[in-house]
């Protein structure tokens, strides 16, 4: 597989994070780990049922345990560390802080063997991230506004962790993508435990905040962190950091799309923003030449 497809594969995972925000709002009022528990099991179950008919697979899971440690504890303590984040200081403050990871990772990554981080790649995940900005702010200001909360640092706490795990999972390239049901099906158990010490059970209500459960434990929270997976061991990871900022664009088109609020020029400016970052980081896989034909010998 080439890497310009692992880099497609990767991007398809960021499209499928941008229902996150609409299957959240349509499955009702469930409570974030009794939704997390729900939706990793299912997430973990997508790839556990391939095993069926490839028995083999199974053996990925003997890993080392520095292979489980970095999945499982990057899957638990980002979903739980970002909706104590959410919970504990103005969500849109918390987003934004959260949503530095991309940056995180273009930047980690130069770190990585065979990687170099050029000017352009640089301008262009800060472009998405200020397209970002004002998708996410609606245009307004930028700023904390009652000061530096708890929720500020876990937040800041969820970019580097979710960075790092991108990055590092580069580290561990060999490893089959079928070790992330094991991390999957792991984090459900804790988010469960999590659940019934803090939580009110509430069961979903009609047909169709069921049939959103099971499309975001199977698409976004399943699929989608198989092909993450994919594109960071074996994509070009510093363009999948500049176009992880289409994922809240993306979020709030299909809010909109869907009924959820008014549309506003921010999203328009924003398309632009992340468009033009992300076709500048991209400059060397789209454009790049082919090598000169060799000179015969006379």
């Amino acid at each position: 597989m080439t890497k310009t497809l692992s880099t497609l594969i990767g991007f398809a995972a960021i499209l499928t994070w941008s229902f996150l925000a609409y299957l959240s709002t349509a499955a009702g009022p469930v409570p974030p780990f009794q939704l997390a528990a729900m939706t990793f099991f299912l997430g973990g179950m997508v790839g556990a049922a391939s095993w069926l008919f490839r028995p083999g697979a199974v053996k990925a899971l003997r890993q080392p345990w520095q292979v489980w440690a970095l999945g499982v504890a990057s899957l638990c303590i980002y979903h739980c560390a970002y909706f104590f984040a959410i919970q504990s200081a103005p969500p849109v403050e918390a987003s934004l802080i959260a949503y530095l990871w991309p940056l995180l990772i273009v930047v980690f990554a130069a770190f990585l063997p065979g990687e170099k981080l050029r000017p352009h790649h640089l301008i262009g995940v800060l472009l998405g991230l200020a397209g970002a900005v004002v998708v996410i702010t609606k245009g307004g200001q930028v700023g904390l506004a009652d000061g530096i909360r708890p929720g500020h640092l876990i937040a800041l706490f969820c970019a580097f962790v979710w960075s790092g795990y991108s990055v590092l999972s580069r580290r561990f390239g060999a490893v089959p993508t079928d070790v992330v049901a094991g991390y999957c099906l792991i984090t459900a158990a804790v988010a469960l435990v999590l659940h019934l010490g803090l939580e009110t059970t509430v069961v979903p209500q009609t047909p169709g905040q069921w049939a959103a459960i099971a499309v975001l434990g199977a698409i976004p929270l399943g699929a989608g962190f198989y092909a993450w997976d994919r594109g960071c061991k074996h994509g070009d990871i510093m363009v999948l950091g500049a176009l992880s900022y289409a994922a809240p664009l993306f979020s709030v088109v299909i809010l909109l799309a869907a009924g959820y609020g008014q549309y506003h020029w921010s999203v328009a400016l924003a398309c632009a923003l992340i468009v033009a970052g992300a076709l500048l980081a991209a400059k060397d896989m789209l454009f790049r030449r082919a090598d000169p034909e060799p000179v015969a010998a006379s």
